[in-house]
């Protein structure tokens, strides 16, 4: 069995341009995400471990909230493949990406409305 060493940044809160309905379609919504990446990792992590045998989180938040300019995602479903995808160019160590997805605009009673999406390296 190997080794994997995962890292999470959950419960972001980030304006995306996301909807099928018109309402949707011309502003951003607000998206709830999380994120957990499984990496490759050191077989020991000693005191003086630098940063370079893990991956900055910061890497992760900007996967999460950094889109093109007007590029408007039709599903969140795509939102979620975009950051996988993001991910796996940043660092071959990625070997899974897990994407949760809560609209926040269309909850009634706090419940968490979205998604979950996993990718792992091909």
């Amino acid at each position: 069995m190997e080794d994997r060493l995962q890292l999470q940044v959950l419960d972001l809160e980030v304006p995306v341009l996301t909807g099928i309905y018109s309402e949707e379609t011309h502003l951003p919504q607000p998206l709830r995400i999380s994120v957990r990446v499984d990496l490759d990792c050191s077989p020991r992590f000693d005191p003086d471990t630098p940063l370079a045998a893990s991956k900055n989180y910061m890497d992760l938040k900007h996967a999460m909230s950094s889109f093109p300019e007007g590029l408007h995602f039709t599903l969140v479903e795509a939102v979620a493949d975009h950051i996988c995808e993001t991910l796996f160019l940043q660092d071959k160590r990625v070997q899974k990406v897990q994407v949760d997805i809560i609209k926040v605009a269309i909850a009634e009673a706090d419940e968490s409305i979205g998604i979950s999406l996993t990718r792992h390296r091909r």
